[in-house]
């Protein structure tokens, strides 16, 4: 057992161990990525349903603050993992090449992700302290939100970052599906419509939400 546990230890520490690490993680955010989006979407209905779901939440009870503790340390790993491959990649070609070339699937996606990364990064610390970290109840949070999205500013970079989380995700997405094996050519155009699809529902269900609530009377 003690042999295994050490080869998985030092596996980790692989350049592939690490990938693995970022595949498994990033999958998992576009879980909870794609429930967080079904529950906001609840903003539709107006406060009293939005209401109702986020007070469904609290009634999981300690369900919550776990799966937030889980979260909170997939995202450190990701984080952490993220910066060390970057740093990685960038010793082992310090020098850019001076014409930038389509080859080898290189996307906008691909080549900003440390970009949009950090972006998110900072998003989510200001939509915890902002939506998260202030014990409310169901309907404060209610008019919280509509509070914050009565305001053009806030909409402008709140749709700004959810097309940053949705170039994440383009690339991140599927680049998590090929470190796990799965670049083969019966199932690889399925993943990438699968991919396509739930970017763009990304970008367009959380875009929608604020220019919506702008909008409505």
């Amino acid at each position: 057992m003690e042999v295994m546990m050490i080869w998985f230890a030092n596996t980790l520490w692989t350049s592939i161990g690490k990938k693995l690490l970022m595949a498994g993680t990033g999958l998992c955010f576009c879980g909870f990525i794609a429930i967080h989006l079904a529950g906001n979407l609840t903003l539709y209905g107006g406060g009293e349903l939005f209401s109702a779901y986020t007070e469904k939440l609290h009634q999981l009870g300690i369900l919550i603050p776990l799966t937030e503790w889980g979260l909170a340390g997939f995202a450190l790993i990701h984080v952490v993992l993220g910066i060390t491959l970057f740093y990685e990649n960038f010793r082992a070609r310090p020098v850019r090449y001076h014409i930038h070339k389509q080859a080898g699937g290189r996307t906008l996606g691909s080549a900003t992700m440390p970009y949009t990364g950090f972006i998110i990064l900072g998003f989510l610390i200001y939509h915890l302290l902002t939506f998260r970290f202030i014990g409310q109840t169901g309907v404060v949070l209610y008019q919280i939100v509509i509070t914050s999205f009565n305001q053009p500013v806030l909409v402008i970079f709140y749709v700004i970052t959810m097309m940053a989380v949705a170039l994440h995700i383009s690339h991140g997405f599927w680049s998590a599906f090929q470190t796990l094996g799965a670049d083969h050519v019966k199932y690889s155009p399925v993943i990438k419509g699968i991919r396509t699809v739930f970017y763009l529902v990304v970008a367009i269900g959380f875009g929608s939400i604020p220019i919506y609530l702008l909008l409505s009377p």
